[in-house]
C-alpha cells in the first residue's frame, strides 16, 4: 500500500509539473514529416526561431557522422581498408566472447590475407569502467599502433575510442577529456589515429558517434567522453556479425536504439541550447534536435517498432536482424548530432549502483543491468514528464507505435506515448520497472545524486532541466511500469 501511495503521489507531481510547463517554442506547432515537405518545413521552422534566439543560445548546428559501409560480408574488406590508409601496425580491440566468434575470425582472416600487421586486445569489459578503459589505454601506449579496429558492441567500440584518444595524448590526465562536471571536458585538438568500428550488436550506434561511455567507479555512476574527433573513420555494418547475438542481447540492444530515437527526436532544439560556443571546436557533439537529426531519429523509431519484436522472437529472422542493425546506425546518426536526454541521464546511476542484478543472456562474471534495459526502464515516466513541453513530437512518436494521431489531444500526448511504450516493453519481456532489478524507494536519493552530474544529457531535456524533486518523482513512478 505504501508503494502504491508513493507512486500515486509521484504521478500527481508529474501531472502538476506538466500542467505548469511552458510549450517549447521550437516544437510547439504541428509538424509535417511527409517525404517531400517534412524536412524542409522543419528547417524553415527552426530558421524562423533563429530570429528570436538570444545571443546566449546557439544559432547553428553541425552534421557529423562516420563513413558507413553496409552489406552482408563486408567485413572481409577491412584488410584492404587498412592498406588503403597505409596502416603499419593495427590494434584490434574486442571482448572475450566475441574473440571466439565469427566477427573477430572474419576480421583476422582479412587482416592476414592482406598482410596487415596487427595485435589483439581481447579483454574489453562489457559495460566498461574507468579501470577497464585505463587498461586498454595502457595496451595502446605499449604497442603504439597507427590505426585501431574495434570488433564488438558499444562497450568495445567505446573502449577503442578511449585507447585511441589517450594514446595520442600521453601527457593527459584521465579526467581531462571526461565530460564536466565529473571531468574537465577539454576539447580534443590533436588528430587521432583512424579507428574502424565493426559492430556486433544492433544497438549503440557507436560506429557513427563521437561518444565513449563508461562507469566512473569513484562516484558509482556512468559518464563519458564526447567529441567529434572520436568518431570512427569507418563503420563496417555487416549483418553477418549480429547473428550470434542471444535473444536477450537483441532485446537490450534494440531498446537502446528505441531510446536514442525517442530522446533525440524530443530533445531541446539546437537554437535553445546554451551557452553559445565562442569557438566552433567547443560546440558539443550533442547539440539539440535539428531538422537533419529529426529525419534519422524518427525513421529509426519506426524501424525499431516494426523489427525489434521480430528479431527478439526469432533468431533466424535475418531480415529483422539486418533492419535493426540499420536502425541502430540511423539512430546513431540522429542522436550523435542531436543528443539524448533523461532516459540516458537517469540510466547511468541505475547501472552504476547495481551490485547484485545480473540480466539473463549476458555471459559475464559481474552484476549487470544492460545499458538498453537501464534506459528503457524509466522511459514511460520520462515521456509523461516531457510531453507538455513539445506534445506534437510525442504525438509523432506515439504514431510510430500505431496510435491514431488525429485523435490524440495535446494534453494526453504523454499518457498515450507512455502507454504505447509500456505495452511494447511488456511484450518484449523487459523487467517490470526498477523494482524488478532490485531497487525500491529507499534508493531514490542515491539515484538522484547519480543523475544530477549528467549535465551533458539532462540539459537537453525539452524546455527545461528537471530539478531534484522532479527527478525523484520520475524514479518513483518508474518503480513499476505495468
Amino acid at each position: 500500500m505504501a508503494a502504491a501511495a508513493a507512486r500515486s503521489n509521484a504521478t500527481r507531481l508529474l501531472s502538476l509539473i506538466q500542467s505548469g510547463a511552458n510549450a517549447c517554442p521550437c516544437h510547439s506547432h504541428a509538424h509535417s514529416h511527409g517525404p517531400t515537405s517534412g524536412a524542409f518545413s522543419s528547417l524553415l521552422k527552426y530558421g524562423r526561431n533563429y530570429a528570436s534566439a538570444k545571443e546566449t543560445t546557439d544559432y547553428a548546428f553541425e552534421m557529423a557522422a562516420s563513413n558507413i559501409r553496409f552489406g552482408p560480408g563486408v567485413t572481409s574488406e577491412i584488410g584492404m581498408d587498412l592498406n588503403n590508409i597505409k596502416a603499419t601496425k593495427v590494434a584490434v580491440y574486442t571482448d572475450a566472447t566475441i574473440a571466439q566468434l565469427h566477427p573477430l575470425k572474419a576480421v583476422v582472416e582479412s587482416l592476414e590475407k592482406h598482410k596487415v600487421n596487427y595485435v589483439v586486445y581481447d579483454t574489453c569489459r562489457v559495460e566498461p569502467t574507468d579501470t577497464s578503459f585505463k587498461s586498454a589505454i595502457d595496451f595502446a601506449r605499449q604497442h603504439n599502433p597507427d590505426a585501431f579496429v574495434a570488433v564488438g558492441g558499444g562497450s568495445v567500440i567505446d573502449t577503442a575510442k578511449a585507447a585511441s584518444l589517450y594514446s595520442a595524448h600521453p601527457e593527459a590526465d584521465f579526467l581531462d577529456f571526461v565530460n564536466a562536471p565529473i571531468g574537465k571536458g577539454l576539447p580534443i585538438r590533436k588528430k587521432l589515429h583512424p579507428l574502424i568500428a565493426v559492430p556486433t550488436t544492433a544497438g549503440t550506434g557507436s560506429e557513427t558517434t563521437g561518444t565513449a561511455i563508461f562507469d566512473y567507479e569513484p562516484l558509482k555512476t556512468k559518464t563519458g567522453i564526447a567529441h567529434r574527433a572520436l568518431k570512427p573513420h569507418l563503420g563496417i555494418v555487416d549483418p553477418l556479425n549480429t547473428r550470434s547475438m542471444p535473444s536477450q542481447v537483441h532485446a537490450s540492444s534494440g531498446l537502446d536504439v528505441l531510446c536514442h530515437a525517442l530522446e533525440s527526436y524530443t530533445a531541446l532544439p539546437y537554437n535553445q541550447r546554451s551557452p553559445r560556443p565562442k569557438d566552433p571546436i567547443e560546440r558539443p557533439a550533442y547539440q539539440g534536435s535539428n531538422p537533419i537529426s529529426d529525419v534519422w531519429s524518427l525513421h529509426a523509431l519506426k524501424m525499431v517498432v516494426e523489427y525489434l519484436p521480430r528479431a527478439v522472437k526469432d533468431p533466424e529472422d535475418l531480415e529483422a536482424q539486418s533492419q535493426m542493425l540499420l536502425a541502430a546506425t540511423f539512430a546513431g546518426i540522429g542522436f550523435g548530432n542531436a543528443g539524448v536526454h533523461l532516459c540516458h541521464g537517469l540510466s547511468y546511476p541505475i547501472s552504476g549502483l547495481n551490485k547484485t542484478y545480473k540480466h539473463p543472456g549476458y555471459n559475464v562474471d559481474h552484476a549487470i543491468v544492460p545499458h538498453g534495459v537501464s534506459v528503457a526502464l524509466t522511459a514511460p515516466s520520462v515521456f509523461r514528464f516531457t510531453a507538455a513541453s513539445c506534445p506534437d513530437r510525442h504525438i509523432d512518436a506515439a504514431g510510430a507505435f500505431g496510435a491514431d494521431t488525429a485523435h490524440i489531444k495535446e494534453s494526453m500526448a504523454g499518457e498515450v506515448l507512455a502507454e504505447k511504450l509500456t505495452r511494447f516493453l511488456e511484450d518484449l519481456g523487459v523487467p517490470n520497472g526498477l523494482s524488478a532489478i532490485g531497487y525500491d524507494s529507499s534508493y531514490i536519493p542515491a539515484l538522484v545524486e547519480g543523475t544530477l552530474p549528467q549535465h551533458r544529457v539532462t540539459k537537453l531535456a525539452p524546455a527545461r532541466e528537471p530539478a531534484r524533486e522532479q527527478i525523484a518523482a520520475i524514479f518513483e513512478s518508474a518503480m513499476k511500469n505495468y
